[in-house]
């Protein structure tokens, strides 16, 4: 009877385990993931708000803090104050916020004259649609937040509503001292 007692407590305890680690890898998908390259961001030209073509590569050797969102998206305009404070107090230390769209431009347009914002804003039109996938977003959830260092390398990626608190802590140790 003890010997049955131990081997369901075994077999339980190995499930638990075993469930921990799947819930730790899911939760941290960049652990199973090699790292994400940038080069499609800088390899992109995408509408700007004005309805103008721009290439995405005259932002390479900065910091960038990269932000996907929709019009449609409460937490992505609760963030955006946010966004705008850290473009204007980081802009003179080489820290730049770029904004695209996953949303049509009438759309962005409309919405940016009642939310207007400090930073860039671009639209992902449908040859981009995949970026933000390309650039680690393999869940697809709004707003997705990418920070990339200097030197192109994505340091940090965060899914869902972010804050300037946040922000500054992912970017502090790539700032000049």
């Amino acid at each position: 009877m003890l010997k049955k007692t131990l081997s369901i407590t075994g077999y339980l305890l190995t499930l638990i385990i075993l469930g921990l680690a799947v819930r730790h890898f899911a939760i941290n998908p960049m652990i199973n993931n090699p790292a994400i390259n940038s080069a499609p961001l800088f390899a992109a030209s995408l509408t700007d708000s004005q309805g103008v073509k721009q290439n995405l590569n005259q932002y390479r050797g900065k910091i960038i803090v990269l932000n996907f969102w929709a019009t449609w998206c409460p937490p992505c305009r609760e963030e955006m104050p946010e966004l705008s404070k850290l473009q204007q107090e980081y802009k003179n230390k080489n820290v730049m916020v770029l904004g695209i769209a996953e949303d049509e431009l009438a759309a962005v347009r409309t919405f940016l004259q009642s939310y207007p914002v400090m930073y860039p804003t671009f639209i992902a039109d449908n040859e981009n649609i995949d970026l933000s996938t390309n650039l680690g977003n393999n869940k697809g959830v709004l707003p997705y937040t990418v920070i990339i260092g200097e030197d192109g390398t994505v340091i940090d990626t965060f899914f869902g509503r972010i804050t300037k608190p946040l922000l500054e802590k992912s970017i502090q140790n790539l700032l000049p001292h």
